[in-house]
């Protein structure tokens, strides 16, 4: 009798089991329709969806075409996408937290602590953290010209630049400000942003396909952008700033797949939650404090909601799902990238594509909250 009734205990726990993962299967199923829908309407030519949490990849899949022209490419899970801005916080911010935790950088210093010559011009108050948080005062993008006589000469120019408000208050996006985080952290560490990155980030997390200037190895599976003096780009940085300093910045310049952003949204994830099953990882490139001073939320001017290097809830929050919990925070990035992790949800959502290719008019950053929100109503946290 006992054994009867267990077996329908089992048969029931079975029966329900499966009835979630088809309700799950079923609302993660609209996200073939609406990015289906969004490459029919030319939003992009392709992209990679990946969700997941601290422990596996629930959803990864393919959609479209990796170029267009000259030729047209299927898209495929391990393209290789130029990641944009989302450099700043996955490389920069990462590396300026790694130096905060050893005791070599303070948020609160200020800039020219580390670059004398930056404190010209009105910018001796700006501080670490104003950049990290875009509260600096420095201009979005100064002149494309200013980059034409290399490295040097382009720094000269960014020191030389004066402030556009006063520090700290003003929300103002700023490429030039984590230019100068990227210089930060080679007077500190000597060594540019992608060294320093591989070595302290990529590298313990075996994110073996992250890097700024791919390899021939993996430049193939690039996908395409717009074209550069007669020239498709592909496996070349498609930011024209970041182009003329030799594709190493630290606004742009990464390059990464769904496969590896994943492990590092999952180390995030695992460290945070202090999980043990990541116990021989919990100190890999961060600590949980660390991660939770990076991650919690700044009150900025004009209801604005930043951390350091990382979105939370701003002007440009529209790739945020509208169902994602205060702790999330996420990035987006010029090409048509994007990525939202959720701590209390246990969940990350990375949306990639090439919506700049063929012609520069294509628009995501809607697409990618949608599917944000399917996969925050879908989490089981």
């Amino acid at each position: 009798m006992r054994f009867a009734i267990l077996v329908s205990i089992l048969v029931f726990v079975l029966q329900l089991h499966s009835s979630l993962l088809a309700q799950a299967d079923s609302r993660l199923s609209r996200i073939d329709d609406l990015v289906s829908a969004a490459i029919a309407a030319k939003k992009m030519p392709g992209a990679v969806v990946c969700i997941g949490n601290s422990k596996s990849i629930q959803f990864k899949k393919a959609f479209g075409y990796l170029s267009l022209l000259p030729t047209k490419v299927a898209m495929r899970a391990d393209t290789v996408f130029d990641l944009a801005s989302l450099t700043k916080p996955i490389a920069t911010a990462t590396s300026i937290m790694i130096l905060v935790e050893e005791g070599k950088v303070r948020i609160r210093d200020r800039v020219s602590t580390y670059i004398p010559e930056f404190a010209q011009n009105g910018k001796r108050s700006i501080t670490i953290g104003q950049l990290l948080t875009h509260t600096s005062g420095l201009i979005p993008d100064n002149a494309l010209s200013d980059y034409k006589s290399g490295r040097k000469v382009s720094f000269e120019k960014i020191n030389a630049l004066k402030p556009i408000s006063e520090p700290g208050t003003k929300f103002s996006y700023s490429d030039v400000g984590f230019l100068v985080l990227g210089e930060v952290i080679k007077r500190v560490s000597g060594k540019e942003v992608d060294q320093f990155a591989n070595e302290k980030i990529f590298e313990p997390l075996k994110m073996t396909e992250t890097d700024f200037n791919p390899s021939a190895k993996i430049r193939g599976r690039c996908a395409v952008t717009q074209e550069r003096n007669g020239q498709w780009i592909k496996g070349v940085v498609h930011d024209p700033r970041a182009y003329e300093l030799g594709g190493v910045a630290g606004h742009a310049g990464l390059f990464s797949t769904a496969d590896d952003l994943a492990k590092y949204c999952q180390h995030l994830l695992q460290t945070l939650a202090k999980k043990e099953a990541a116990a021989s990882q919990l100190h890999a490139i961060l600590s949980p404090r660390t991660i939770e001073l990076m991650t919690q939320s700044v009150e900025l001017p004009n209801d604005n909601k930043r951390s350091l290097g990382w979105d939370k809830l701003s002007a440009y929050s529209s790739n945020r799902g509208e169902l994602m919990t205060e702790s999330a925070f996420g990035h987006g990035g010029f090409t048509g990238t994007a990525i939202w992790i959720d701590p209390e949800l246990d969940l990350f959502v990375i949306f990639l594509s090439n919506r700049v290719h063929p012609d520069g008019k294509g628009s995501v950053n809607r697409l990618a909250g949608l599917l944000g929100t399917i996969a925050a109503g879908n989490a089981s946290r």
